[in-house]
């Protein structure tokens, strides 16, 4: 038996941007948040909105009875 190291490094390395990408896209949210303009409000609520996509593809991604 033998280990696929592309396959190993596709999956290191896409979890790395995923896990980077969500912390900063949930961090922005979280500064957004706190300002008084009216715009501010309804991006972090897109942001918040997007991260949870990402949590519930990643979900996906790993739970084999949800995809035949």
């Amino acid at each position: 038996m033998t280990i696929d190291w592309l396959a190993f490094l596709t999956v290191v390395v896409g979890s790395l941007v995923s896990a980077c990408l969500l912390v900063a896209l949930f961090s922005i949210g979280l500064r957004l948040n706190d300002g008084t303009a009216g715009w501010r409000r309804p991006v972090s609520v897109a942001l918040f909105v997007v991260c949870a996509a990402v949590v519930v593809f990643g979900i996906y991604l790993i739970v084999p009875f949800l995809h035949p």
